[in-house]
């Protein structure tokens, strides 16, 4: 059971990430039909090199993804029915996670909820030209999560901390 609630884990989270990038990239698509102005180009670009740094990099390769795998890694060797049933919530650090990572991430999903709002408000081009970021930093954050999460079940050891409550 642990070994299946792990990978249900992994492909759940995954799954939720790719569907992302998938609606995202198809507003991308649907911006590029208007006209850009150099103001949007700007914006695209300079856009584009913040969320790789910011959510690829910083957020999803330093720090979510590690603990996503390290998680999986201690459903796979702690099995139980409710963890391995909602294992990729489990993953992401929604339940059975220590006060500081719970707080963290309902906070950083109620973030991420405002700033969705926000930018559906927006005219296109102006939207697309934020979601090119999002869209690279989501498909960086899949790279690095499964590579973590490789790492973490395919070895003996995996020295990131759980958090696990």
């Amino acid at each position: 059971m642990g070994l299946v609630g792990a990978v249900w884990g992994l492909a759940g989270l995954s799954a939720l990430l790719v569907f992302a990038v998938y609606r995202l990239w198809g507003v991308v698509v649907a911006g590029m039909e208007w006209p850009w102005g150099w103001q949007h180009i700007a914006l695209a670009s300079v856009n584009a090199v913040f969320m790789a740094w910011s959510e690829g990099w910083r957020g999803f390769q330093r720090s979510f993804s590690p603990r996503v795998a390290a998680r999986l890694k201690w459903l796979r060797d702690h099995p139980s029915t409710v963890r391995a049933v909602f294992a990729p919530l489990f993953a992401m650090g929604y339940f059975g996670a220590t006060r500081e990572r719970l707080i963290g991430i309902y906070a950083l999903t109620g973030g991420i909820v405002v700033l969705i709002v926000v930018v559906h408000l927006l005219p296109q081009p102006w939207r697309a030209a934020l979601d090119i970021g999002v869209v690279l930093g989501l498909t960086w954050g899949i790279v690095s999560t499964l590579v973590c999460a490789w790492r973490a079940l395919g070895g003996e050891t995996y020295d990131v901390e759980p958090d696990v409550a």
